[in-house]
């Protein structure tokens, strides 16, 4: 088996790969039912997605998260001390709802639902994970995901994660995560799926 490659290895992402994040993810998230449902017209999809990413870095995960990115891939994850930041603020919602539009309520109803059920113990939190489909298979994904896994296991804490996609379900539970709830979101949105991992002693 060949070791990783420089493509794929996780770096910190700083203020300068806002564009390279956003547009990463934009194209990450492109088939995903929930970011369909907030962003449903083809034409302008992924110039939303783009500057709803961008929002959410700039403004949310890049000031009070770990946020990193390989070649084609980037993730956004909350620590412990920082999970009063895991659901955005209301000034960074009311970005967020002047980029959505016409389903700016229906956005943040499921913003209220998410912050009113949070996990209770002290855990890791995987806001987001894409990876550009240009680079399906090459590993970029799982490089992000066993980089804030072993974050989160060197201090012995669980993580949790919500999946609005059923087929990455099972990529998920063949790094330990379990589904422990389902629900629909609210207005009549998709099904998501929330997800928890125990910590484990050493690395997948």
């Amino acid at each position: 088996m060949t070791g990783m490659s420089n493509a794929n290895t996780p770096r910190a992402a700083t203020p300068d790969d806002a564009s390279t994040v956003s547009t990463t993810l934009a194209r990450a998230f492109g088939d995903d039912p929930m970011m369909r449902w907030f962003f449903p017209d083809d034409a302008s999809r992924e110039d939303g997605m783009r500057r709803y990413f961008a929002t959410l870095f700039t403004r949310q995960y890049g000031r009070h998260g770990v946020c990193e990115l390989t070649d084609a891939a980037a993730a956004f994850w909350v620590p412990p001390h920082a999970l009063d930041k895991a659901v955005p603020d209301a000034e960074t919602v009311e970005e967020l709802q002047g980029i959505l539009g016409d389903r700016a309520s229906l956005f943040r109803e499921a913003v209220e639902a998410a912050a009113a059920a949070p996990p209770k113990d002290p855990h890791w939190y995987l806001a987001v994970v894409g990876a550009d489909p240009a680079a399906q298979g090459q590993g970029h994904g799982a490089a992000l995901l066993r980089s804030g896994l072993a974050k989160a296991d060197a201090e012995g804490m669980p993580v949790a994660l919500e999946s609005s996609k059923p087929e990455n379900i099972p990529f998920y539970e063949h790094f330990g995560f379990a589904v422990v709830a389902e629900m629909e979101l609210p207005g009549g949105g998709p099904r998501v799926w929330a997800m928890w991992r125990a910590p484990r002693p050493a690395a997948d």
